[in-house]
């Protein structure tokens, strides 16, 4: 295994996956307020899975995107 391309690998994939889910919360959210349904001043809560096949490895994240 090479440290260095595992190492800038992991950083690539999660760049894509910050920059992506940032995008997709931001248009469900404006989504949501346009809809009607949430106002646009509430804590969200949010939870993200991370699974990584041939390892076994399942990590959760439990947070809360604030909107106000």
């Amino acid at each position: 295994m090479n440290e260095d391309v595992l190492n800038g690998s992991i950083r690539k994939f999660l760049k894509t996956v910050g920059v992506t889910s940032q995008r997709e919360i931001e248009k469900a959210v404006r989504e949501g307020v346009a809809r009607g349904a949430i106002k646009g001043n509430e804590t969200l809560p949010a939870k993200i899975v991370l699974t990584l096949g041939g390892v076994a490895l399942s990590w959760t994240v439990d947070g809360s995107i604030e909107l106000e």
